[in-house]
């Protein structure tokens, strides 16, 4: 084949590969065996040479402590995320802290470390190698990750020596590559399980534009979890603990599983059998397709269950979907695909390969990018909100989650003390109305700040997610023109129970959330306005009729007490009537403020007397 300009790539946790356009027609990449799929696997010798692909994962059974797979699995994550999958990983995993407050992860083998990020690298080389080093490239990530793995993605097609034009979800690139897109209208329903993760996206298709209404999904679900159930039956039977670190039987356990698990997709029962001369071990056990299809329950229940998240969050119901599409290795599985028509009432889409779907629609994509024929847009979503920190540890939403991306949202903060020269911007992603109950992403500093009385300055935080989701906070201050910017790099990646838990406890807890960020604003207010009206009355008192005076001072006493209670409705009246007592007052030092302008003088030395 000739080279091709730009590729799509589908990067994934067990095979990768590529495909361009030709002829108006997405091409897959084949070796000369006419293989598409690159294993998703490195093997390292002691010498510093690589194995990449289906070599290397010849090797993992001869020497597991150097071979590598499913690092998708750990892309933009920390050891804490991955508690559950580390005692099945028979490489080591470490952290290391770079920088205080940054954690990233390296995979320690053959006396070197590695990141995620790098080993990806590895892969998408030798996918790029097979399709003759393209420069160009469209990458493929799960809908429902988020911006440190996006930013891991790019980051490892950089090091690959690719010019990442795009960053697109999996269940966008599979409609695409269907040809959907050429509907005049429709509604789309894409079930994207493969290896590692799984997502459930809602497309609608109206007048060309091709629009995600929402997503939904569990970053660490797929044929891998389901190997490990086969892996975790066998090892009772064994009674051994397929947590003990014990490489060797763990990757004979997971290559038998992967086996069977395949077999059972044709066959009613297949054979586990388990061959270990050097440790005297011989194994043999038959599992039926209804067994696997027991242990495979509790996880499909979970991504249907996702399904009807998605539906709700785009207010739909199942009789306004219009196509269904498979997407992913593991949809070939029979029960899986029975479960999914079952929910949604129609048979799904499966004429294309599910293995190679992904990456023909990423071709397609890299060919609008560059100007192909074909034109459409493509408008995907946020899959969870993002924020600020507000005082008292609230959090300010700029974007929600299932906003369409591009997506840019900007607000205006204050300061809080007078004279504050910098300000911590602290961003936050979740459902949820206080910080303690959201995920941190980052935090930068504002500075250079002129000096001025509390409340006056013009803060502006604009948050942007572009057309690939990676994320950047801007904040300027616009009376000075101070600015700093931050393209928000998360020190941790969200693990999949997380994000589900956010989401979710966010409708359980809605009411008492508002409730609880209602008083920490109002009680910041009330005590801004306490103590910008005890510092007027410091200099004004006497200006003011004691009549006035009288009952400026019995409206803050009433305030301290309200603020000191929990009864939001009693400290918004007190905000109230302090706001009406305290009118003369502001007006007084507003006066103040501008003739002391006007004269060049600073506040300090204006004499109110005089004025």
């Amino acid at each position: 084949m000739s080279t091709p300009h730009v590729v799509g790539i589908d990067l994934g946790t067990t095979f990768s590969l590529a495909a361009y356009m030709e002829h108006g027609r997405p091409v897959v990449v084949r070796d000369e065996n006419g293989v598409a799929l690159v294993p998703s696997v490195i093997s390292f010798f002691d010498d510093g040479s690589v194995l990449v692909g289906s070599e290397a994962r010849k090797r993992a059974l001869s020497d597991p402590e150097h071979t590598v797979f499913s690092i998708k699995r750990l892309m933009g994550r920390t050891l804490a995320d991955l508690q559950k999958e580390l005692p099945l990983i028979p490489y080591q995993v470490v952290e290391r802290d770079p920088e205080p407050g940054r954690k990233v992860l390296h995979v320690k083998i053959a006396g070197h470390e590695h990141t995620p990020e790098e080993l990806s690298a590895l892969i998408l080389q030798e996918v790029r190698r097979r399709a003759g080093n393209p420069s160009r490239a469209v990458i493929t990530v799960p809908a429902y990750f988020d911006d440190s793995q996006r930013q891991a993605t790019r980051d490892a097609g950089r090091i690959a020596g690719l010019d990442v034009l795009r960053i697109v979800n999996e269940p966008t690139a599979a409609a695409l590559a269907y040809g959907l897109d050429r509907r005049r209208t429709g509604t789309i329903a894409v079930y994207d399980l493969g290896g590692g993760t799984f997502d459930c996206s809602l497309l609608s298709i109206k007048d060309g534009v091709f629009k995600v209404l929402s997503t939904n999904g569990d970053t660490l679900l797929g044929g891998d979890d389901f190997d490990r159930a086969l892996m975790s039956l066998v090892a009772r039977d064994l009674r051994a603990d397929p947590a003990r670190r014990d490489p060797e039987l763990l990757q004979h356990l997971r290559d038998q599983a992967e086996r069977t698990k395949i077999k059972l997709s044709d066959a009613e029962s297949a054979e586990f059998a388990l061959d270990l001369p050097g440790r005297n071990l011989s194994y043999r056990r038959t599992v039926t397709r209804a067994e696997f299809e027991e242990l495979l329950k509790p996880f499909i229940d979970r991504t249907l269950e996702r399904c009807r998240s998605a539906l709700r969050d785009a207010e739909l119901k199942m009789k306004d979907i219009d196509e269904v599409v498979l997407v992913g290795g593991s949809t070939r599985i029979p029960y899986v695909r029975r479960r999914v028509e079952e929910l949604f009432g129609r048979k799904p889409h499966t004429e294309l390969n599910p293995d190679e779907v992904v990456a023909m629609g990423a071709a397609v994509q890299a060919d609008i990018l560059i100007g192909g024929r074909r034109h459409m847009l493509l408008l995907d979503v946020v899959p969870l909100s993002l924020g600020i920190e507000t005082l008292g540890g609230a959090v300010s939403k700029l974007i929600y989650r299932n906003s369409t991306i591009p997506a840019r949202a900007t607000e205006r903060f204050t300061t809080y003390v007078d004279g504050q020269t910098g300000v911590d911007i602290n961003i936050y992603q979740g459902e949820r109305e206080l910080t303690k109950d959201c995920r941190s992403l980052g935090r930068f500093r504002l500075s250079g700040i002129p000096p001025m009385p509390a409340g006056l300055a013009q803060i502006d935080v604009t948050f942007l997610v572009d057309a690939n989701g990676l994320f950047t906070v801007t904040a300027k201050e616009q009376r000075s023109g101070q600015e700093a910017k931050v393209t928000v790099q998360p020190s941790h990646g969200m693990t999949d129970d997380e994000v589900e838990r956010l989401v979710l406890e966010s409708i359980e807890h809605a009411r008492a959330d508002f409730s609880a960020r209602r008083l920490i604003e109002l009680r910041n207010k009330a005590d801004a306005e306490v103590r910008h009206t005890e510092k007027a009355l410091a200099t004004q008192a006497a200006n003011l009729p004691a009549e006035q005076r009288q009952r400026v001072e019995a409206a803050v006493t009433r305030t301290r007490q309200a603020i000191a209670g929990d009864d939001v409705d009693r400290l918004q009246e007190a905000v109230d009537e302090l706001a009406s007592a305290t009118a003369p007052l502001a007006e007084m030092m507003m006066n103040a403020v501008v003739r002391a302008t006007l004269e060049g003088k600073k506040m300090e030395e204006v004499n109110p007397e005089k004025l």
